[in-house]
Order: structure tokens, then sequence, then C-alpha cells
């Protein structure tokens, strides 16, 4: 009896071991064939932007010009329609009964204090336009001023005075 439970033995381990040996290589080549590409990959992604990391080319820059002169040219004609409507929000009901000439009055006024305020902001965002074509003409446009990262194109493209890149606006946020 003894004889037969040892080859019993035997061939079982025998069994599971093959079973076990023909599925662990495939999986294994498999994963090693999926992870080799994207290891090669990977690097060569992270070495463009950090080629361009320091400054954007002279194209680039260019574009983002063209894109705030068109920005300032659409910002002026918005600060000059606020400032004549501040300017030309004289109250004209003299012939109404003085109660609605009162309301009127009230209206007009807040009317032109949100027009002033309006103006004020526009000023300030033609003012940050002017500064980005500054940065453009020195070099250090399209720079974060408090990582020293390049800011990316598409933050750049939406609000092309940027000075930080997201992150950074969000930790000085934080800080406040």
């Amino acid at each position: 009896m003894e004889k037969k439970a040892a080859p019993a033995k035997k061939a079982a381990p025998v069994k599971k071991t093959t079973a076990a040996k023909k599925s662990v290589p495939v999986k294994n080549a498999a994963s090693a064939k999926k992870t080799a590409p994207v290891k090669k990959v990977t690097p060569v992604k992270d070495e463009a932007p950090s080629v361009e990391k320091n400054k954007y080319s002279s194209e680039e820059l260019q574009e983002f010009k063209e894109l705030i002169l068109a920005k300032i040219a659409k910002a002026e004609k918005d600060l000059e329609m606020l400032q004549q409507a501040v300017a030309g929000s004289d109250n004209e009901a003299n012939d109404t009964a003085p109660t609605f000439k009162t309301l009127e009055e009230g209206s007009s006024v807040l009317l032109k204090e949100e027009n002033q305020k309006l103006a004020a902001r526009q000023q300030k965002f033609i003012r940050d336009l002017r500064a980005a074509l500054i940065r453009i003409k020195t070099g250090p446009y399209g720079i974060c001023q408090a990582t020293g990262k390049l800011i990316p194109k598409e933050r750049l493209r939406i609000v092309p005075h940027a000075t930080m890149t997201v992150e950074a606006k969000e930790a000085s946020k934080k800080r406040r």
C-alpha cells in the first residue's frame, strides 16, 4: 500500500506545477510586453515639456501677442461704452411726479455706480493685458512667478495675462 501512495503524490504535484508553469509565463510575457512600450513612451513625453520649460518659442509668443492685442481692442471698446454710459446717464425725468423722480434718480445713481465699477475693472484688465505684452517683449511671459515653471498654453489662451499656474494661484489664495 505504501507504494501506491507514493506514486499518487508524485503524479498530483506534477500536474499542478505543469498547469501553473503554463499560465505564469503567458501572463508574465503579456504583462512584460505591455509595460515595456509604456516605459519607452513615458520618458519621451516627459522629456518634451522639460525642453520647453524655459520659455515659449517665438512663434508661440507671436500667437499670444496677437491674442492679447485682439483682447485689448475689444476691452477698449467695452470700456468706451461703459464710460459713455456713466457720462450720459443724466436724469431726464423732469415732467414726472416727484415720487417717480426720486425713484428714477436712485435707480440711475445705482446704475451709474455699477458702470463705474465695471469701467474700473475693465481698465485693470487692459492694464494687465498691456503688462503681458511687455513680458512678451522682455522675456518672462508664460513663466509662473511663484514656481518658475512654464504656464500651460491652454491657460494662457484663456487668460493671456496670467502670471501664475493654476496650482500656484490656488496655493496663494489658500495662504490668504
